[in-house]
């Protein structure tokens, strides 16, 4: 019979076994510039085998996907982690979010950089399993900003908040990933901004906010 022990010691087995093919990834694309040729020749340079890639990924495609979700479970996370998140508003803990995540990103800009080149329109499959799980964050958000009536309840449209969020999130990122300011404090600026634009579109008077945000736009563009 196995152990509670034996299990444990086999999932971090799993586990380093997977970091392991992610960071032979990372190295291997940013130095080069390219995916490798085949899977077969990249476990080979890896020095691991090939039928344990297959364990864990069925593609470079997929471990493209896991580090960006990665990414998302690792800020939620830290959030959680912080035991004044829960008291927050919606509004705070969605400016929260960003701010925690942009911080996790800035640590692996040019791998993402990397997995984004054909751009963000273009990156909806490497991006799908994140904006699934990046949905039902909003979601709970919502819920919760229309039980404390933050988020006006609509009828017909207050199901589709969600895909509002997601939108904001990709603005977010596109506008990091072209950001050239220090530190990419025009990121922190833009972030702010569109939040509160996006509260005030889901909640009542939206007209100041976007006239703020369409100059601070023009001023970046």
């Amino acid at each position: 019979m196995e152990t509670t022990d034996s299990k444990t010691t086999e999932k971090k087995a799993k586990t380093s076994s997977a970091e392991k093919l992610i960071n032979a990834y990372k190295d291997y694309v940013l130095t080069e510039g390219k995916e490798p040729p085949s899977i077969y020749q990249f476990t080979k340079s890896a020095k691991v085998d090939e039928a344990d890639f297959y364990k864990h990924f069925n593609s470079f495609e997929a471990i493209e996907q896991q580090v960006l979700l990665s990414y998302f479970k690792e800020t939620l996370e830290t959030l959680e982690a912080d035991e004044t998140y829960i008291e927050y508003s919606v509004r705070e803990k969605l400016l929260a979010f960003y701010y925690t995540w942009i911080e996790k990103l800035k640590s692996n800009r040019s791998f993402v950089s990397y997995i984004l080149k054909g751009g963000i329109e273009h990156s909806y499959v490497v991006l799908k399993p994140f904006r699934a799980e990046y949905k039902e964050y909003a979601k709970v958000l919502v819920q919760e900003g229309i039980e404390t009536e933050e988020i006006a309840n609509r009828s017909m449209i207050s199901d589709k908040y969600d895909e509002l969020f997601w939108l904001q999130l990709m603005f977010v990122l596109k506008f990091w990933m072209n950001d050239t300011s220090k530190d990419f404090e025009n990121t922190d600026a833009a972030i702010e901004k569109a939040v509160n634009l996006s509260f005030d579109l889901v909640g009542k008077g939206a007209l100041e906010s976007m006239i703020d945000f369409g100059k601070f736009l023009f001023q970046n563009r």
